[in-house]
């Protein structure tokens, strides 16, 4: 039937037609495996030129900042390999505080090792080191497990392995750059996205006097319009984002303050299409991570019928772990506003105002 009116007469037109059906009939998986490989291998290389570059970068900060008495490059590997196991979870009684212990030990581990490298006493210093260390271990961790699923799909030829890759990569991509554009804002000591929270509250401390409420936390009094404001926030210019789940237990159960409203300033993820820089209201506690200090600030405010607003300004993965963007910076002076609002409406004079910062304090004062 192909032959009607002559039109496949010619032997390299028959060719020409049907050789491409036969091959991708017989080999059109075994095309589809080679080229999701040799996409994941471009990949797989950048990431591995990502790892490499942080981790040489973080030894070179560290080699030109302290003086050391020796060489720190085998020290700064071990601790690039450093990992953290969780917990077991099949029974969550108590889950939250093994997590929040092993979490702890990591993070202090990190820091003494730092202090024991680079000799110095500096917490500003050590911070940056560490939020560099830090970035080289996550890039580090990112290239091993992709290099393993790109292997395991080599291995096999596991169509089906390569295209879950092929699905995630986009994304693992974007966490990787980010990462490695955050290296230069944690190096210079840079605020940050994330920072715009505790850069908000850090207003109402102005002037005041700060107190160690727990660790890396501090705690401030003020009042605004005959109302009594409590405000907390992690300690910078440090790179830490605090104990504040710590802190507010400290606030209403140790030191028996009536708080009768929480107030939680925080970064959070936009969708695809919202404004940098956006803000939105809510209800609950505004801060991420693992879920420990969430899991303790709404313990407190559940047991003490404390309500708990939010306000969130809204930045993508990237914008908040490098330098503050502008439109981030400008939303400082409506966030404000809208704190002030909040007081205004949901308290009465006399009444006691819990305000927290969330965030990371990397440049960020107070």
């Amino acid at each position: 039937m192909f032959l009607i009116g002559g039109q496949f007469d010619n032997p390299v037109s028959v060719l020409f037609y049907y050789v491409p059906f036969l091959l991708l009939m017989f080999y059109g998986q075994r095309i589809s495996v080679w080229i999701m490989l040799n996409q994941a291998s471009g990949s797989v290389k950048k990431l591995s030129r990502f790892q490499e570059t942080s981790r040489i970068e973080a030894i070179d900060y560290i080699k030109k900042n302290f003086k050391l008495d020796s060489d720190p490059t085998n020290r700064i590997n071990e601790l690039i390999e450093y990992f953290t196991i969780m917990p077991v979870n099949l029974d969550p009684s108590g889950i939250m505080n093994k997590i929040e212990h092993v979490t702890t030990l990591q993070d202090e581990r990190l820091k003494e090792d730092i202090q024991r490298i680079t000799g110095s006493k500096n917490e500003i210093d050590v911070s940056k080191a560490g939020n560099m260390v830090e970035i080289a271990t996550a890039l580090n961790l990112m290239h091993k497990v992709v290099r393993h699923l790109f292997l395991i799909g080599k291995r096999t030829k596991s169509t089906i392995a390569l295209v879950q890759l092929q699905i995630i990569m986009p994304m693992i991509m974007d966490e990787a750059n980010a990462l490695v554009k955050a290296t230069e804002a944690f190096r210079k000591a840079h605020p940050i996205g994330d920072g715009i929270g505790p850069m908000v509250v850090s207003r109402f401390m102005i002037g005041k006097r700060k107190t160690k409420v727990s660790k890396e936390t501090l705690l401030a009094q003020n009042k605004y319009k005959m109302r009594n404001l409590s405000i907390i926030k992690a300690g910078g210019p440090i790179g830490t984002v605090g104990k504040l789940g710590e802190a507010i237990n400290k606030i209403v159960n140790e030191m028996n303050t009536k708080i009768n409203i929480i107030i939680m300033v925080d970064a959070a993820l936009k969708l695809e299409g919202e404004k940098t820089g956006e803000i939105a209201e809510g209800a609950g506690a505004a801060i991420g991570g693992i879920g420990v200090e969430r899991f303790k600030i709404e313990e407190i405010a559940t047991e003490n019928n404390i309500p708990l607003h939010a306000i969130v300004i809204k930045q993508s993965n990237t914008e908040a772990i490098t330098s503050m963007k502008k439109e981030i910076a400008e939303s400082a002076d409506e966030v404000e506003e809208r704190i002030k609002m909040i007081i205004e409406e949901e308290t009465e004079k006399g009444e006691n105002v819990l305000l927290v910062g969330v965030g990371n304090t990397i440049g960020v004062g107070q």
